[in-house]
């Protein structure tokens, strides 16, 4: 049967069951997956050199003529080394391909090619090796060139795509109307599909670019705002605004700042209507996010309901019970701590109290989304370092019964660009300030010639009594000159921090050895931790008051504002040390903004200038879909247009249910992969 484009892939001409098998590696089951296989590069076959001016040792594209095929060779190891003589009139030259039979068959005696390879040999005889070739004859001289997987070449590729290229025009469609192609100045779609692949010009294939960006960002935003849409089912916790936290406010041991009262304001303010709140509570390290999360429990307690905080690890979830009860107990509401450590006797008490009520506030890991522990009215849930937990695990905790609101909290300060996106579904509060009193964290950038002057420092805070965190970027040794952390502490303990108390810490280490660890670090049992990333999150040890980060040119700017905010927490004057021998001007750049601010706001706008935003989240993490064609840190304009044209669609047609709009639908529901949106 003729193949269609939404048939299986197997039915395209040539393609078969052995290939269908490899798309299928690649995620392409049907043609139309095959057409938004997009190139990652293209060979420009118009700038050919003759044999004679081709640069040895490097890829050169040249016009051949195949004047004489020789038998393919076998060799140990099942090697099949064929080779051709070619001329391209005036000098010859010798074109070598290995272990492609299928490929070297289709050059013929007599045919003329464009070939790209690696040009070796010397002056007298030459060798192009395992060309990328089109015939002489071929109209576009612009080729692309595919991601691949084991036994696809580029020429397949190629070919299968023009086949379904052909399909595509001859059954046409468009997901935009023509008078938003007109103000957004946007190709057609067919236009950007066949020009993608085989453009007419470079200018071409840019105008291709730009029109299937601009489509995959405006799926982004369709897609998260009908995920926002989604979650604005009625509520069964409805609150009451005339239930004031003032008595909370009076009875805090330190004055909240104007944005902690800002976020308190319009978190109660979603907490009182009728739909589930949805927000992000985004702070800076130390910012008083906890505080903010405190005045939402104690408000929705007041209003007769309970609050859950979920916690990515143990400790975390300890130090958010110990916090929340501080502040919550005083006014006789009930916190208690659920993780999966306890003993069942304990557990069996905690599930009973949750049940009947009798336990207002519940802090725990994901222990508390268990099937077996039943809320009675579970009106508010927090979760912490969102990013941390999967949606199923948000999802588990938010369908306790009844759509209650969800509060997120994440202490990684990102651009509101990228938050937009990112968070997308939710509505965002940012604390930008830092509570009062609060001493920035001193920051100095060194090479490695002044490390043992810099540990002298280290030593003096430890002899008056503070603690160290010492961190190094890899947990293993390796090729690189870089020292794994085990050989380093091993070092540290002999050399410049002899005679202290030292421990280590990576994310090899069982959990429940990591829990022991912190814990005897946050006890004071342990003067100096080293240790790799695993510390960047949470953990709050307000004696510790000196961070070291060595080869600090590892690591993001957004990650070293999260390290370096694991001091600074308490009342003493805390200092952060970046070594690093690396002098490039990029480097040096990044050491002197960390030096020169402690703002993790701006901290982060610099990053997603510098580094784009892979470095904020791996895409696992934040669970967006992959962007396979748009560059968000490059295309901020086109983000803009994109989200004013999302607005302007769902305002108009919310459900994307119009015939004009359900390809657009069919397509968004495709990238967040159907359930999500639903």
């Amino acid at each position: 049967m003729p193949a269609n484009l939404f048939s299986e892939i197997e039915y395209l001409k040539g393609v078969g069951k052995a290939r269908g098998e490899k798309y299928r590696k690649l995620g392409i089951t049907s043609p139309y997956e095959l057409i938004y296989h997009i190139p990652r590069a293209y060979l420009d076959f118009r700038c050919h050199v003759p044999v004679q001016q081709a640069v040895l040792n490097d890829y050169n594209v040249l016009k051949l003529t195949i004047f004489r095929k020789l038998p393919p060779q076998r060799v140990k190891g099942g090697l099949v080394i064929c080779k051709a003589a070619a001329t391209d009139g005036i000098d010859d030259i010798l074109v070598v391909v290995y272990n492609n039979v299928y490929g070297f068959n289709a050059l013929k005696e007599g045919g003329t090619y464009y070939m790209y390879g690696k040009v070796t040999g010397n002056f007298l005889r030459k060798e192009i090796t395992s060309p990328v070739y089109i015939g002489a004859e071929e109209k576009v001289l612009i080729q692309p060139v595919y991601p691949l997987t084991q036994g696809l070449s580029v020429n397949m590729v190629r070919q299968n795509i023009k086949q379904a290229v052909g399909i595509m025009k001859s059954e046409p469609f468009e997901t935009l109307p023509a008078e938003l192609l007109r103000r957004y100045d946007l190709c057609t779609l067919m236009y950007a599909l066949e020009n993608i692949h085989f453009p007419e010009s470079s200018e071409a294939a840019e105008t291709a670019r730009r029109r299937l960006a601009f489509d995959e960002l405006l799926k982004l935003q369709l897609g998260m705002s009908m995920m926002k849409t989604r979650s604005r089912r009625s509520t069964a916790y409805k609150m009451d605004s005339r239930i004031s936290v003032d008595e909370f406010r009076q009875g805090l041991p330190f004055e909240l700042t104007e944005a902690q009262d800002r976020a308190i304001g319009e978190i109660i303010s979603d907490l009182c209507r009728n739909v589930p709140m949805n927000r992000l509570l985004q702070g800076d390290v130390g910012s008083g996010k906890t505080a903010v999360a405190a005045a939402a429990c104690y408000f929705c307690v007041k209003n007769g309901m309970q609050a859950a905080l979920m916690a990515p690890t143990e400790i975390l979830a300890s130090q958010h019970y110990k916090t929340l009860s501080e502040f919550l107990e005083p006014f006789g509401i009930e916190v208690c701590l659920l993780t999966g450590s306890l003993t069942a006797k304990k557990k069996t008490a905690l599930r009973e109290k949750i049940s009947s009520g009798e336990a207002q506030v519940i802090v725990g890991t994901h222990a508390i989304i268990q099937k077996d522990v039943q809320y009675k009215s579970l009106g508010l849930v927090i979760t912490d370092e969102q990013h941390r937990f999967g949606v199923a695990q948000r999802a588990a905790l938010a369908e306790k019964g009844g759509s209650p609101h969800k509060l997120v909290m994440s202490a990684t300060p990102i651009p509101r660009t990228l938050a937009l996106i990112i968070y997308g579904d939710l509505d965002i509060s940012a604390i930008n300030q830092l509570p009062k009193g609060r001493k920035p964290v001193k920051t100095y950038a060194v090479t490695g010639k002044l490390r043992h002057r810099a540990f002298g420092f280290v030593r003096d805070r430890l002899d008056e009594g503070r603690q160290a965190y010492v961190v190094c970027p890899v947990i293993e040794e390796s090729e690189t000159d870089l020292q794994d952390v085990k050989t380093y502490a091993e070092n540290a303990a002999e050399g410049d921090l002899k005679g202290y108390s030292l421990a280590l810490l990576h994310g090899k280490m069982k959990a429940a050895e990591k829990d022991k660890v912190m814990k005897q670090f946050r006890d004071g049992e342990i003067q100096v931790l080293i240790c790799t990333t695993v510390v960047e999150v949470g953990v709050d040890v307000p004696n510790a008051a000196v961070m070291v980060i060595e080869n600090a040119e590892r690591f993001g700017l957004s990650q070293l504002h999260q390290l370096r905010g694991r001091v600074g927490r308490g009342e003493f004057e805390s200092s952060c040390i970046l070594i690093t021998d690396n002098t490039g001007e990029e480097c040096r750049r990044r050491m002197k903004i960390m030096s020169s601010t402690t703002d993790g706001f701006k901290i982060s706008e610099e990053d997603l200038k510098m580094r784009g935003p892979g470095d904020f989240f791996g895409s696992a993490q934040h669970g967006l879909p992959p962007l396979k064609i748009a560059d968000i840190a490059c295309n901020m304009e086109l983000m803009s247009m994109a989200q004013e044209c999302a607005r302007e669609l769902l305002e108009n047609d919310p459900q994307l249910s119009r015939p004009q709009n359900r390809a657009l639908k069919m397509d968004t529901l495709r990238l967040f992969n159907k359930e999500i949106i639903g």
